[in-house]
């Protein structure tokens, strides 16, 4: 974690959802009337520490509420649960049940997480109630659009709510599941992380410490795949160190890392970076009203220090040699310009590595 932590600078504020970014969730059927807001769930009275199956801290807490409240709050709650995963009708709702509201007291964002259970099958998943913040629902945009992976989230003034991404935490997988993988799964894996890699410091995703992605198995006739998942995006185009967006600086991924060494030659990763790089450029070319009207909205707002925005500027031209970050004034347009280069050049990739 020291790695990580001096890559970062100051704590990273919480950026308010302007009116521009509001029209455009609203355009996408992002925003939602929700008669709960984070702060409600800041009413807890109480609470217990939530350890895993090997008895250690989760660094999470079950809340507790009083009588009053809780029935008030559980019944917000299950609305919320249908709006994002039906079209919000109240018809199921006596047939589900809040199993547990949990705070988390490690990051920025502090989340509540909401286990809700189908008392009928005893079936349960989990949503999350957040501090909106206008750079994690640009993370969570540019991972809908330009990923292989679909967001569910909603947006109501100032409380942001997002469905679950399942998975194993990756410190986890690292830890307990990667040194039981055959070979042929590790160079899967490693394959896998590349194109995660390069994702993410494409689009300017940052601080993807190991645990702030998942790693999601999935079997395949005689098989196993493993998918590669970010599950935080509050360090969206934020920080000026171009490092931060590289997911090989940061000490907690050192074992995956290692691994892509071993497992992949220079050339197999030059042509998993071309082929993410291609597939970002597709998905915005297929989709090229949405991602103009975001990119838009991330120019015409706030999401970054300056000194932050000219920091990430002068690294980038040293590292990729394109002077035309120099005439951005804003983190949109840095992404933009990345982007851009991107699209351009998918259908005619030289060898020349990008990033």
């Amino acid at each position: 974690m020291a790695v990580g932590k001096k890559l970062m600078s100051k704590k990273k504020p919480t950026f308010p959802i302007n009116g521009m970014l509001d029209a455009y969730l609203k355009n996408y059927n992002r925003n939602t009337k929700i008669s709960l807001y984070y702060d409600d769930l800041l009413r807890f009275q109480g609470s217990v520490t939530v350890y895993d199956k090997n008895d250690e801290d989760t660094l999470w807490v079950r809340t507790y509420f009083s009588q009053f409240d809780r029935e008030e709050i559980d019944r917000n709650l299950k609305k919320i649960y249908t709006k994002l995963h039906s079209d919000g009708n109240d018809d199921n709702i006596p047939f589900l049940n809040v199993d547990a509201i949990d705070y988390c007291t490690f990051g920025n964002s502090k989340p509540f997480r909401i286990k809700i259970r189908n008392i009928l099958n005893d079936n349960f998943t989990y949503f999350y109630v957040k501090k909106a913040d206008a750079s994690r629902v640009y993370g969570l945009e540019l991972e809908h659009i330009l990923s292989p992976h679909n967001m569910n989230f909603l947006v109501f003034k100032d409380t942001l709510i997002e469905e679950h991404i399942a998975g194993i935490p990756g410190d986890d997988f690292i830890r307990e599941n990667l040194p039981n993988c055959t070979e042929l799964e590790k160079s899967q894996i490693a394959k896998e992380f590349v194109k995660f890699k390069e994702r993410c410091l494409v689009r300017l995703l940052g601080d993807m410490r190991s645990y702030n992605y998942v790693v999601t198995p999935t079997h395949d006739f005689d098989q196993i795949i493993y998918k590669i998942r970010a599950i935080d995006f509050d360090q969206q185009s934020f920080e000026g160190n171009l490092k931060v967006y590289n997911l090989q600086f940061m000490k907690e991924n050192f074992k995956m890392i290692e691994m892509v060494g071993k497992k992949l030659q220079n050339d197999s990763i030059n042509q998993y970076k071309i082929e993410e790089r291609s597939f970002m450029a597709k998905r915005m070319i297929t989709a090229p009203r949405r991602t103009t009207r975001l990119i838009k909205c991330m120019k015409a707002d706030t999401i970054s220090f300056p000194e932050n925005v000219e920091l990430l500027k002068k690294h980038l031209i040293k590292y990729v040699g394109d002077i035309k970050f120099k005439d951005c004034d804003n983190m949109g347009e840095v992404l933009e310009t990345i982007l851009e280069f991107v699209k351009r050049n998918y259908l005619d990739i030289s060898n020349k590595d990008l990033f």
